[in-house]
Order: C-alpha cells, then sequence, then structure tokens
C-alpha cells in the first residue's frame, strides 16, 4: 500500500476520550458558574449580600480540571474562586446562594463562614479556610492518607500564583515529592495576588519551574483551554494513582474583576488592560468550539441560558426566605459538647 496514514478527525475532545455529552456538560457547568457569579455581584451591589469574592475569567481551567478528576472519589480542596469546580463536584447553586445569604441550611458552614469557603462532607469537598494556602498542607495529608490506607484516590487542591510564595506551598510539595504522594496541585496564574502584579510576586519566569526543586514534574498549560487542562489533569491523575507522586501545574489565566467587592482594581491596573484580556475569554471560544464541531448552536445556548437565569432566581428566592442561623450556633464546633 502506498500514501500517507490517516488522519484521525474526530474532534479534540474525543480524541481526548471526552464524549459529545460530556463536553457539552463542562460548558453547561462553566456557564452556570459565570452566571452565578455575576449575580453574585449584582446581589452584594444591590444589598441583598455582604460581599463576593468572583472566578469569572477562571471558570475553563475549572472544568477542565474537574471532568478529569473522579468527583465522589477524589478529595478536592479548592480556594476562594472555585465556583466551577464545586458544581461540577456536586454543589448546587441553592446550596451556593445559602451561602452567599450566610443562611442556617448553608452546607458549608451553616452560615458561619464567609462566603466562597467551600467545604461540603459529602461530596469530599474539604472546607477551606481564610488564610491563603493553608489548603495545601491538608491535600498532601489527604494523599498521604490514601496511601497508608492503600485507597485508590487523588487530592486535588488549587490555589493562586500569590500563594506559590507562602510557607504552607513549600513545605507541601516537598513532603508530598519525597513521599511519592498521590496529589495534585493546580496554581491558578491569574496575574495578581490582590493588587500585585505576578513579576512584583515571583522571580521566576513560571510559577511551574518551582516544580523541579521539589523533584516533581511541573507543568504549564494555557487556563483558557478546558480541554488542555483536561489533558493535563488527566495525565496527572493517572500518574498519582501508579504510584508516581505528585504534580504541579499552573494554568494561566486571567482575573476579569476586581479581587473582590472591597476592592478597586483600576487603582492598580488600566481598563485598557482588563479588556483586552477580556476579548482572550476562553469560555465564549469554548462555546463557538462546540458550535463549530456541530454538538451545540445558538439556539440551545439561549435555551440553556434560560434555564441557568431560571434556576438563579429559584435560589436567590429560596436563600432570601430561608432562616439565619440562631446566634447560640455561633459556639457550635468551637468547644467540645457533652453527649445526652
Amino acid at each position: 500500500m502506498t500514501g500517507q496514514p490517516s488522519v484521525d478527525q474526530r474532534p479534540r475532545h474525543q480524541l481526548l476520550g471526552l464524549s459529545d455529552e460530556q463536553a457539552i456538560e463542562m460548558y453547561r457547568t462553566m456557564l452556570t458558574a459565570r452566571k452565578f457569579d455575576e449575580r453574585g455581584i449584582l446581589l452584594q451591589r444591590a444589598g441583598k449580600t455582604n460581599f463576593h469574592i468572583s472566578g469569572i475569567g477562571q471558570e475553563t481551567a475549572q472544568a477542565g480540571a474537574a471532568f478529569a478528576l473522579k468527583p465522589g472519589v477524589d478529595y478536592l480542596l479548592p480556594y476562594y474562586r472555585d465556583y466551577t469546580l464545586v458544581l461540577a463536584f456536586g454543589m448546587t447553586v441553592r446550596e451556593l446562594m445559602l451561602q452567599s445569604f450566610a443562611k442556617a441550611e448553608d452546607p458549608n458552614s451553616g452560615g458561619r463562614q464567609m462566603p466562597a469557603h467551600f467545604g461540603h462532607k459529602r461530596l469530599k469537598i474539604v472546607t477551606g479556610s481564610s488564610p491563603v494556602t493553608t489548603q495545601v498542607p491538608h491535600a498532601v495529608g489527604f494523599a498521604l492518607a490514601a496511601k497508608m490506607n492503600r485507597q485508590e484516590f487523588v487530592s486535588f487542591v488549587t490555589f493562586g500564583e500569590g500563594s506559590s510564595n507562602q510557607g504552607d506551598f513549600h513545605e507541601g510539595l516537598n513532603f508530598a515529592a519525597v513521599q511519592k504522594l498521590p496529589v495534585i496541585f493546580m496554581c491558578q496564574n491569574n496575574q495578581y495576588a490582590i493588587s500585585v502584579p505576578y513579576h512584583k510576586q515571583v522571580g521566576t519566569a513560571r510559577i511551574a519551574d518551582r516544580a523541579i526543586g521539589y523533584g516533581m514534574p511541573g507543568i504549564r498549560v494555557d487556563g483558557r483551554d478546558p480541554l488542555e487542562v483536561y489533558r493535563v489533569v488527566k495525565e496527572a491523575r493517572e500518574r498519582a494513582l501508579r504510584g508516581e507522586g505528585p504534580t504541579l501545574i499552573e494554568a494561566v489565566m486571567y482575573r476579569l474583576t476586581p479581587h473582590s467587592t472591597s476592592d478597586n482594581d483600576l487603582v492598580y491596573r488600566s481598563k485598557e488592560e482588563v479588556e483586552h484580556h477580556r476579548e482572550l475569554d476562553g469560555l465564549p471560544k469554548f462555546k463557538q468550539y462546540l458550535i463549530d464541531c456541530g454538538i451545540w448552536s445558538e439556539e440551545e445556548d439561549k435555551k440553556l441560558l434560560d434555564e441557568i437565569d431560571a434556576t438563579l432566581k429559584d435560589a436567590i428566592e429560596y436563600a432570601d426566605r430561608a432562616p439565619y442561623p440562631a446566634p447560640e450556633d455561633t459556639l457550635k464546633h468551637v468547644y467540645a459538647e457533652e453527649e445526652h
């Protein structure tokens, strides 16, 4: 036989092992997170809630990672911008709204924590804390438990690039590498640690370069490309389960919103810079990819947006009506209680 070997013409997501339905669900999850996020900002501005911290611009990396993991098996240790990740792991929009409104039914903390401090025991989402990077050594601890108990799961932890300058990051990576633990560290490099730009935080060109100092792979990936993030996290998970140890992934993206609703980002960056990066937003690009593949359409997108809007409306009305915690609940889980 002569001629060139045939080239697989399947869409990229299929080549990576994702079905059309999974690719669409990935988009559905990140779009739901985006719309929740936008509504959260409006609710705070309207005085309905007290605080919101946004993950707009970071949904694509989170969706790619989530679909490479196994919710219900793997443990997730998120940071405060991870709405897409926690939705993919099974949290509902109503639960997120209960947290935003600080109501007693909030599954994360019963209304005692700030918003975006996720924790859901049934879904294996491990509760976070306000001091940044504390989740990194915790993730290493879960991975150590997996190794000691010979259990088939990984722990997956996320953080911003500013967190890579904290002691918890370095101690966590060093211990995980020495013990060859099944943990995946994903830095969501959104270019700013609150108001401090990347070049004023870190002396290396890439966060991923720090991995070599601990003896683990360091991989830099375009965080605006969910399929590439999926590929990298999937490989890291397989590697971890083979007993080959941890991986540091740097997903590069851009934070399109202020650090939080308490921040004026135009004090430290220009409107033109933000608008430039808005044009590079991975979410609409992934929508267009699905359309180009012939598995999505503008009509279906409009229907999905209507569904998300109805879900948000229901969640806001429910959370607004739900009762606040009782004052005495402040002391729950603080002091030991006698058994009756």
